[in-house]
């Protein structure tokens, strides 16, 4: 039975190990055989897991889902069987082991030594380059964790692409191909990629004091519940918005556990999360809904100087950028389909196929122009166009929009100051007016 149970098992596992693709089996079967007559009964047939190293995992939806639930329930079936025929033996070793008073003159047998045996039995799976049993638990705990990692990022592929429903801003983008998204000339990088301009608008106060959490609130506007963008199989969808805010050096985003209720309502369950470890002070959101977050609420932490030596008192620049839809350009160079296409050369339209368009020119040429799903095409058979003339409608809607705004970190003591100064040259203004009033009504009195 343990046999057949332990086949099961080991088939099992080397079934979703094929299924998710490894280069070599993830594991194999070492049949030691019979290591001493003495330890037939407890060693025969003994089998070990050895770890080999696999290749990388090519994930492929359900396949991979599939290959690895299998793989991991195999190998928690096998390490199940194993433990159960290790106690077996155990209990089966220790019931042989006779006990012997200390003055008895008789010689115990070779079974109560069963210390010995098992050091013997562990050295002599050592000279065979056999895994011990501690290596074999560690092989096993590795390959379940390696299962679990491919079960989660299957797990995550799979509603990374039930979610393309939208035509998406993502600013992780942005996170894996630049390590500062604002460049010298002060442009974000999310422009590089979303070519349309459009407004976005951000309101901060006007000063800030140490240590402080304040809401910066960001506008996004568009018509997000008429326009559409086209998602990558050309098909329309609403638009999502993203967010990205550059703060100086030391501010921070506000932690949850400081965030007053009415600001945690007026974020409506926006996440905010920072840009890198490396910038804690840039932080990114999105993609989310553009109908229900038009307008982005922002909870920012300010530093005190009084206990950090690298900020200091004064004003402070936060630049926002805000984008909606799609962009036009993939972080690779190539070309989305959102975008408006034009005439590759002067001629006359031959024939349009699909999203094919062949253009024959004056010298009886024919160039043929792949187009991308989603725009609709405005050439017809027979129409002479010019280079550069539009061929397509412009299907994008959305666009990227940047603002520079400013506030003052304020010193409290400046303030205090502020207060003595101003109340002083009140009161010496009062003064006066009151001594000049004194010295009028001395004058009426003598007569001048």
């Amino acid at each position: 039975m343990a046999k057949s149970s332990a086949a099961a098992a080991v088939g099992g596992a080397m079934l979703g190990a094929a299924v998710v693709g490894t280069s070599s089996g993830a594991f194999t079967v070492a049949n030691f055989g019979k290591i001493d007559a003495s330890a037939a009964t407890t060693t025969k047939g003994q089998r070990f897991l050895a770890a080999r190293t696999s290749s990388e995992v090519s994930m492929g939806g359900l396949n991979v889902v599939g290959g690895c639930a299998l793989a991991a329930a195999g190998l928690a079936a096998a390490t199940v069987t194993r433990r159960s025929r290790r106690s077996s033996a155990a209990v089966s070793s220790a019931s042989s082991v006779v006990s012997v008073g200390l003055s008895s003159s008789v010689a115990a047998p070779q079974e109560s030594y069963f210390r010995d045996q098992l050091v013997a039995r562990r050295a002599e799976l050592q000279e065979s380059g056999a895994p011990s049993p501690e290596e074999t638990d560690a092989h096993m705990k590795e390959i379940e964790a390696y299962a679990k990692q491919a079960l989660a990022g299957a797990a995550a592929a799979m509603f990374f692409t039930s979610s393309m429903e939208s035509a998406v801003a993502y600013p992780i983008f942005a996170q894996q191909n630049y390590a500062n998204p604002r460049e010298y000339s002060g442009k974000i990088v999310c422009a590089n990629c979303h070519l349309a301009s459009k407004l976005t608008e951000a309101r901060i106060p006007q000063s800030v004091l140490p240590d402080t959490i304040f809401k910066a609130q960001i506008d996004i506007p568009a018509k997000y519940g008429k326009r559409m963008q086209p998602i990558a199989d050309g098909s329309k969808a609403k638009m999502n918005v993203g967010a990205i805010a550059v703060m100086p050096e030391g501010w921070r985003l506000a932690p949850k556990d400081r965030l007053p209720k009415v600001l945690k309502k007026e974020m409506k369950g926006l996440s905010w999360s920072p840009y890198s470890k490396e910038y804690p002070n840039i932080v990114v959101a999105g993609p989310v809904p553009g109908e229900t977050f038009e307008q982005m609420v922002l909870p920012i932490l300010t530093p005190d100087p009084n206990t950090n030596d690298k900020v200091f008192f004064g004003k402070g620049f936060i630049y926002f950028g805000g984008n909606r839809g799609r962009g036009q350009v993939y972080p690779e160079g190539n070309q989305s389909n959102n975008n408006q296409f034009f005439a590759e050369a002067t001629g006359k339209v031959t024939a349009i196929d699909g999203l094919s368009v062949s253009i024959t020119n004056k010298a009886g040429d024919v160039r043929t122009q792949q187009l991308l799903p989603g725009a609709d095409i405005v050439v017809e058979v027979g129409e002479e166009v010019t280079k550069g003339d539009p061929i397509t409608t412009n299907p994008n809607v959305g666009g990227f929009g940047q603002i520079e705004t400013e506030t003052i970190l304020q010193d409290m003591n400046r303030i205090y100051a502020y207060c003595g100064i101003a109340f002083s040259l009140f009161i010496c203004q009062l003064t006066l007016v009151l001594k000049k009033k004194q010295f009028e009504k001395v004058q009426l009195a003598e007569g001048f």
